[in-house]
């Protein structure tokens, strides 16, 4: 039987999903955005601050330890507008495009991030991932 850090870092079982993990432990916090911005701030920082603890002691980053994905993705979720009918759904697939992007792509910062060891190397990537992702959200916002 797995450990509760183990399942808090693999988000109840989902990092162990085939294939790509990671993009199954961004797609199981997709549901909270239709809760609205406020909700997916506070998913986001739970599975944070969760993951930060369930990470405490490890050193690598497993692919079956997807709450980073969560805190992140969920990060981005908080930039999306509330529209009614299919744009409300074209902005979470945005947000979650943007997000898989800036996390497998690690641009900048974000591989800078990505490289610092234990739960800061683990969650920063992804946590920087999301806030970029808002940020283009918030820019098309701004200008769409």
């Amino acid at each position: 039987m797995a450990s509760l850090s183990d399942r808090v870092a693999s988000l109840g079982g989902v990092g162990h999903l085939r294939p790509a993990p990671g993009t199954w432990g961004s797609a199981v916090v997709l549901p909270f955005a239709w809760a609205g911005p406020w909700a997916c701030l506070a998913v986001s920082v739970l599975c944070l601050v969760l993951g930060f603890w369930a990470l405490r002691d490890r050193t690598d980053d497993p692919g079956w330890v997807v709450v980073d994905e969560g805190a992140g993705q969920a990060l981005a979720l908080a930039a999306v507008p509330a529209v009614a009918g299919l744009g409300f759904l074209a902005w979470v697939l945005g947000a979650f495009a943007l997000f898989r992007l800036f996390d497998i792509a690690k641009p900048g910062p974000i591989g800078w991030i990505d490289r610092q060891p234990g739960a800061l190397g683990v969650m920063g990537d992804d946590m920087l991932a999301g806030a970029f992702a808002a940020i283009v959200l918030i820019c098309a916002r701004i200008f769409l």
